[in-house]
C-alpha cells in the first residue's frame, strides 16, 4: 500500500490534523478501556485484582484485532507518520514493555531479528520505518479490513492466562491470511491486561 499525497491548504492540513490526532486518541482509549479492570460504582479505596477472567481475555483479543485494522486505517487516510503515531500508543497500551522483556515472535521475522523482544522491535515489525530493522514492511500497513480470532483453547491460571488458536487477516482485496497464534497475557500493578507473550506464524503448507 502507498501512502497517499495531496497539496493541501493551511487549513485543511490543520483539520486532516484534529481528525488524525482524534482518531488516535478514541483508538487508545478504547483498548485502554477494553484492558483495563471493570468496576462497579464509586470506590473510596484502590482495588487492584490481578485475578484475570475469560470476560477480559476475549476483550483484549478483539481490541488488539480492532486496534490493527485502525492503523491500516490511518495509514491509508493519514500517511505513514499518523499510523506510527497510533502503533505506539497501542503497543503501549496491550503490551508489558513497561514491565520488561516482551515475548514476541511475529508472523514475518528471520534471523538474526526474529524475536522481538524490546518495544522498538515491536513498533518496527507493525510500522516498518526503522533502519535498524530493515526487512521490515508494516505488518500493521498492508491494508487489513478486518482481524476476527478462533481460539482453540485458554488456559487461566490465576494472573496469568494464555491463548491458543487462529487468527483470520482480511485484506482490502477480500483475502483472508490465517495464522496460528498464541498470546499470553498477566496484569500490570494497576490491574490492567498485559501482552507478555507473543507467538505468531503462518500456517503449515506441506505442499
Amino acid at each position: 500500500m502507498k501512502t497517499l499525497q495531496f497539496s493541501r491548504t493551511a487549513s485543511a492540513t490543520a483539520s486532516t490534523t484534529a481528525t488524525t490526532a482524534a482518531t488516535a486518541a478514541t483508538c487508545a482509549l478504547a483498548l485502554a478501556a477494553a484492558l483495563a479492570p471493570a468496576t462497579a460504582g464509586a470506590q473510596t479505596t484502590t482495588l487492584v485484582n490481578q485475578a484475570i477472567t475469560e470476560t477480559e481475555v476475549l476483550a483484549a483479543q478483539q481490541a488488539w484485532c480492532a486496534a490493527l485494522t485502525d492503523i491500516s486505517a490511518t495509514y491509508a487516510r493519514s500517511g505513514k507518520a499518523a499510523a506510527k503515531a497510533l502503533a505506539g500508543q497501542v503497543i503501549d497500551a496491550a503490551y508489558g514493555y513497561q514491565m520488561g522483556a516482551v515475548l514476541f515472535k511475529p508472523t514475518l521475522t528471520v534471523n538474526p531479528q526474529t524475536f522481538r523482544t524490546t518495544r522498538a522491535g515491536a513498533l518496527s515489525y507493525f510500522v516498518g520505518d526503522d533502519p535498524t530493522y530493515p526487512k521490515d514492511t508494516g505488518f500493521a500497513l498492508k491494508g487489513w479490513t478486518k482481524c476476527e480470532v478462533a481460539n482453540a483453547g485458554v488456559f487461566i491460571a490465576g494472573d496469568s492466562a494464555t491463548t491458543l488458536g487462529k487468527v483470520h487477516f482480511t485484506g482490502k482485496d477480500g483475502k483472508v491470511t490465517t495464522v496460528d497464534k498464541t498470546w499470553g497475557y498477566v496484569k500490570d500493578d494497576a490491574g490492567r491486561l498485559r501482552i507478555v507473550l507473543h507467538h505468531s506464524s503462518l500456517e503449515y503448507d506441506p505442499k
